[in-house]
């Protein structure tokens, strides 16, 4: 005879760019440890897509940053927005997860909150940052905040949101666990040649203004540094559009685009220019040197800056407490500015070396607390917190069920 099983538990995750569906496929691995059965829906890139998520529709859709460049996207996002309202609602899951990327995520929690699942915000809204006052709107948007910095929980409680720090997913990158040498012969780089590491960002948008200044910085370095070797590790998703980007560099660029291979060059580096946000940490995990540099639209950067209360945007310079690394923003963000910064990182072992020690320190404050229930690592505390929520969800509704 057939076994009468009950039918397997859907979670419906959302993620919306590239850094999300890193975390998205951690998150979908640790959970299927707990319960091999869960079935995955929802919205998620190449890396969710290959342990079997599906997506609704293409995630880079929704991987646009920056208050003036979304506009032209508008239209777009919203019928979107409407698609995954619907496949949500057509298909009650078990448990929703979004992931990171306020902008969508947050309007999708917004539309769902009629329903009688249990939501889960995985990555605390940076309100802590700027736009304080939406924190008034959190209560009722999900049942569980997961964060991954160690000040975040505290922040929200302060402000009557219970949110759980599950530590930061950075520590299982791998970014410190490259093969310097293994880099330079798969890419035929000399022994003796300088490398530098430029991370232009994930988003479509980013690229355009980042890539130009690189272009333009590496010409003048190249006076100083005759051998200087750039490497650009960079999302698939927009890998096309970069390699046509700098086709026409005075400097023959090495892109990359599988994550090993990055760990492999972040090893062989000696210095990096990057955009803020987790790129830094995982640098800081290799022990690369690195300057942020970045560029907005002049109008979303006007907007910002009166926005912001933060003094740093610099992730390890937020967790420090201090300036460790140089913040070239905006007007900063320019080519000769840029050259002095590798320069000095490159040929200065002191500068070098203090950057690496403060690394050490903000890297140690990342771990999850110690639970009996998991192993210890960032993806398994949010999967236990992840996998309570809907077991306590299910255990209610059995006990509202006349007998």
């Amino acid at each position: 005879m057939p076994l009468n099983l009950p039918p397997p538990r859907v979670v419906w995750l959302l993620a919306g760019e590239a850094s999300g569906d890193v975390l998205g496929a951690r998150l979908m691995q640790a959970m299927h440890a707990i319960d091999p059965h869960l079935v995955f829906v929802g919205i998620g890139g190449p890396r969710m897509e290959a342990l079997g998520l599906s997506s609704l529709f293409p995630m880079q859709e929704l991987a646009v940053m920056g208050l003036v460049e979304i506009l032209p996207k508008l239209r777009r996002l919203s019928q979107r927005l409407n698609e995954t309202i619907n496949d949500i609602t057509l298909r009650q899951p078990d448990l929703i997860i979004t992931i990171d990327s306020p902008g969508f995520a947050l309007r999708v929690l917004k539309r769902i909150r009629h329903l009688d699942v249990p939501r889960i915000h995985y990555v605390g809204p940076q309100v802590w940052a700027w736009r304080e006052k939406r924190v008034h709107s959190f209560p009722d948007l999900w049942d569980e905040l997961l964060c991954l910095l160690p000040f975040e929980a505290e922040w929200f409680a302060e402000r009557g949101v219970s949110a759980r720090f599950v530590g930061h997913p950075v520590l299982q990158s791998g970014a410190d666990r490259g093969n310097a040498k293994r880099f330079r012969q798969r890419h035929n780089i000399a022994p003796d040649a300088p490398i530098v590491v430029l991370m232009p960002g994930s988003r479509r948008s980013e690229i355009p203004r980042l890539l130009p200044i690189y272009g333009k910085m590496l010409t003048l370095l190249r006076e100083r540094i005759p051998n200087i070797c750039p490497v650009i590790p960079i999302s698939p998703i927009v890998a096309a559009s970069v390699r046509e980007k700098v086709a026409k560099w005075p400097i023959q660029a090495h892109i990359i685009t599988d994550f090993h291979d990055k760990h492999d060059a972040f090893a062989a580096a000696g210095a990096a220019l990057t955009k803020s946000g987790t790129s830094t940490l995982e640098l800081a995990l290799a022990g690369v040197p690195m300057a942020v540099a970045y560029r907005v639209n002049p109008i979303t950067a006007a907007i910002a800056r009166r926005l912001i209360r933060v003094p740093y945007v610099a992730m390890v310079n937020l967790l420090a407490g201090k300036q460790i690394v140089p913040e070239l923003l905006q007007e900063k963000c320019r080519p000769r500015v840029l050259a002095d910064e590798v320069s000095t990182l490159l040929l200065d072992p002191e500068t070098a070396n203090a950057q690496r020690s403060a690394f050490k320190e903000i890297l140690s404050q990342l771990m999850p607390a110690p639970d009996p229930a998991h192993d210890g690592t960032p993806a398994a505390a949010a999967a236990t917190a992840a996998m309570r929520l809907l077991n306590e969800s299910q255990q209610r509704q059995a006990e509202q069920q006349p007998a």
